[in-house]
């Protein structure tokens, strides 16, 4: 196996293995975000002296698996605290360190082909795109800090005022969807903005929640009265991972799919993916609360039925058997520089070889697909493709075989 061959064979176990990581631990988080948020709305005051004697604010019964239930919540723990408690925090660390992982392995590692496209705009050098990727991501933190520390607090120095916090980050996704389309490649640019509310909420676990906790139970053993704002503030931070958890997994999702990544307003498209996220949130919490909120599913609907109608191509003219059919040798001339950089030998990117007639004959729906009904392929046009050689396969793909 060549040295390259060798890289990229290596490259492509490292994508699948971090990219596996990554999924697992969003399971995990995602999971528990909603689990807690759920039984948060389920719990109800108890009704039996001894619970209320002990401080339980809240409590249910539930089955599950064959066995029964019965979490309790204290709003002040008991004063016989265990010392073995469960910190729900490196499911939250794990997926940003497994994400970030992931992006400089396949991204930063190779931004001249994944960060950059020179149509959009034109880096002086690969660097230049890779610092502004990481300011970028850096970006999204402070400005979310400071509206929670100037938006999200009451005229006394309290904790609230989360709809004027929300509605900022709202505007600031809109204008960082906006800026990344203009500054990177597009597929990177919906990881980076998934990525940048992604650090946004693993920021408020590592630096508000958990420490938050921390200070909270050691002031309970010191015997001390709790100061109420840790307890406040992490509620505050813990809201806002619920509302962004959504819209990061689609922003994450939608950079596979070139027809979204690659739309002239994809910076729009990405904006009411992320808008369709909150609103599906919506509908689960307010049914964890009991209550069926059919306003938000049709909300959904009916902004990715706007985009599904919006979006639609125009219909193609008939031309293949006007300009007469393609030869393989034609075929072949525009495939060689185009395409075989990546798509030739035993280390071709997914598996599709395009080396070989037979190679092009066994893909040849996915080409269609990829490099003319989607031009997502090259990827950013790294290896400049014409529209002719574009339309040139296209009657490939349609004439007969």
């Amino acid at each position: 196996m060549e040295n390259r061959d060798l890289d990229i064979y290596l490259l492509d176990w490292a994508n699948l293995l971090l990219r596996w990581l990554h999924v697992i631990t969003v399971i995990a988080w995602i999971g528990a975000s909603f689990y807690f948020v759920w039984l948060d709305n389920h719990l109800v005051k108890p009704v039996a002296e001894d619970l209320k004697a002990k401080g339980v604010d809240g409590e249910l019964w539930a089955v599950h698996g064959g066995g029964f239930y019965n979490p309790q919540k204290y709003m002040v723990a008991p004063g016989n605290l265990p010392q073995d408690l469960h910190w729900f925090y490196w499911e939250s660390y794990w997926t940003w360190m497994s994400g970030f992982a992931l992006f400089v392995v396949l991204y930063l590692c190779n931004a001249g082909q994944m960060l950059v496209d020179p149509r959009v705009f034109a880096w002086g050098a690969s660097w230049q795109a890779v610092a502004a990727a990481l300011v970028f991501l850096l970006m999204g933190t402070v400005v979310y800090e400071a509206a929670c520390q100037t938006l999200g607090r009451t005229r006394d120095g309290g904790i609230g005022n989360d709809g004027r916090v929300l509605a900022a980050v709202a505007l600031f996704i809109v204008f960082a969807s906006w800026l990344a389309c203009q500054l990177f490649a597009g597929r990177a640019a919906f990881l980076l903005v998934g990525a940048t509310l992604a650090t946004m909420m693993t920021g408020n676990v590592a630096h508000w929640i958990i420490p938050g906790q921390r200070k909270v139970i050691a002031q309970m053993r010191a015997g001390r009265k709790p100061d109420p704002i840790f307890g406040a503030r992490g509620k505050q931070r813990s809201v806002h991972n619920t509302w962004f958890g959504l819209p990061v997994l689609v922003a994450m999702l939608s950079n596979h799919y070139g027809f979204l990544y690659q739309h002239p307003r994809n910076w729009l498209v990405l904006s009411v993916l992320m808008a369709a996220g909150v609103a599906i949130r919506v509908f689960f919490v307010r049914r964890h609360k009991g209550v069926n909120s059919w306003g938000a599913v049709a909300l959904v609907l009916a902004l990715l039925a706007g985009l599904v109608v919006w979006m639609a191509p125009a219909p193609r003219p008939a031309t293949a058997a006007a300009a007469g059919p393609v030869g393989l040798a034609q075929l072949q001339a525009v495939v060689a520089p185009r395409c075989l950089a990546c798509h030739s030998g035993e280390a071709a990117q997914k598996g599709v070889r395009l080396d070989s007639a037979e190679g092009l004959a066994a893909h040849r729906a996915q080409i269609y697909q990829q490099v003319v009904v989607q031009r997502a392929m090259p990827l950013n046009n790294a290896t400049g493709i014409t529209e002719d050689e574009r339309a040139l396969i296209g009657r490939w793909t349609q004439q007969a075989p």
